[in-house]
């Protein structure tokens, strides 16, 4: 492997794109102090704050993804497109990568196109058990497609595409020590339940709402709550905050959060599935019905055909939440049979899997200099 790596990632729009590849550079950086990196992102989205915040510099490209109803975005769609592969020239020969990274998302698509047409090696990362568009182009032509679900072999070149899992976090691999310190932390009690609702950093207003309906009920049944509500709804539900009831906008400790768990609520973005899989516990999945080619109910369906998880659609709820959960709190049979089962499908060593990949890829075009 050469010294001075030079490596692009790209990838963005949501936290889901934008986290893995923080993850991979974080990595390749551990293995090889001396890496140059670059991010490529689209303008105004949210890489353009995280991957600073994180220490790497970015590019942005005005770019972003076809609208599925008639728009006027669609009409200049073609003018973005021209002008990100342009973008994308200029600064794949400015940098000279020896390798670039795509994890998703429209920004990924341009770059990664004029790598691959310069012969400059490519991973695709797929976090989801169902492709998105973008990658489903790009894997047609990608040196190496690192996959997170089995599945999507059926999308992909098989002999390039190998199961990895996704990038997660590590200080989630010892959740299960951590009980006693994060019940302390919550100040709740170690004698009852613990439910904690997770619908993403900005909130979820259904789950949010279905929360605030069955208040009454959790404190009948004397179970504990660690709610976040989200940054867009936190000054909304904050009222609720008090005795057996934590209510935040942000959890900073996720590590903690899933210690104190007995059961958990969360969508099912790709990562979130990745880290539950990991911390093991019982888990209802209510998937966002608000994403493209509805890749959680699909990521969700995954966990569940492997009866590992319950999973509810936001259509569902008003029938089937009460009977379904309530009845999970007092199973301790299924909670236990849920925690094992989901455990069976963690990947907990993915970024390393991934990594390897990459210097795989580097090493052979350099050996065929």
């Amino acid at each position: 492997m050469k010294e001075n790596l030079r490596v692009i990632l790209s990838g963005g729009g949501t936290g889901g794109h934008i986290y893995p590849a923080i993850a991979i550079a974080d990595e390749i950086k551990r293995r090889h102090p001396g890496a140059k990196f670059l991010f490529v992102g689209a303008k105004d989205r949210m890489e353009m704050e995280k991957v600073p915040q994180a220490g790497y510099e970015i590019e942005g490209l005005w770019i972003s993804g076809i609208q599925r109803s008639l728009n006027f975005k669609n009409f200049i769609f073609p003018f973005k497109l021209m002008s990100s592969l342009a973008k994308s020239r200029k600064i794949i020969k400015k940098f000279k990568p020896d390798i670039v990274i795509g994890t998703g998302g429209f920004a990924s698509g341009p770059v990664l196109r004029v790598a691959i047409s310069k012969g400059i090696p490519t991973l695709i990362q797929e976090q989801n058990s169902y492709p998105g568009i973008t990658n489903k182009i790009l894997a047609k032509y990608a040196d190496k497609i690192c996959a997170a679900y089995e599945n999507v072999k059926a999308y992909f070149p098989k002999e390039r595409t190998v199961i990895t899992g996704n990038p997660v976090r590590q200080d989630l691999l010892e959740v299960n020590q951590l009980r006693e310190e994060a019940l302390e932390n919550f100040q709740l009690s170690k004698d009852k339940k613990t439910v904690l609702v997770i619908g993403g950093s900005l909130g979820a207003r259904r789950i949010n709402k279905l929360i605030e309906t069955y208040l009454n009920r959790f404190k009948q049944e004397d179970v504990q709550l660690i709610w976040q509500s989200g940054k867009l709804y936190y000054e909304e539900y904050k009222k609720y905050d008090s005795g057996n009831i934590r209510v935040m906008e942000f959890i900073n400790r996720m590590d903690l959060a899933y210690a104190a768990a007995d059961v958990i609520i969360s969508r099912a973005g790709a990562g979130s599935v990745s880290e539950l899989c990991i911390v093991g516990k019982p888990v209802l999945f209510i998937p966002s019905p608000n994403v493209a080619e509805n890749h959680q109910a699909k990521n969700a369906m995954a966990v569940m055909e492997k009866n590992a998880a319950l999973m509810i659609t936001e259509e569902e709820l008003n029938e089937r939440f009460e009977p379904c959960f309530f009845n999970l709190l007092k199973d301790e049979k299924t909670m236990r049979r849920y925690s094992e089962n989901i455990k069976e499908l963690a990947l907990p060593h993915a970024t390393s899997n991934i990594v390897d990949e990459v210097e795989k890829l580097v090493n052979n075009k350099n050996k065929n200099k």
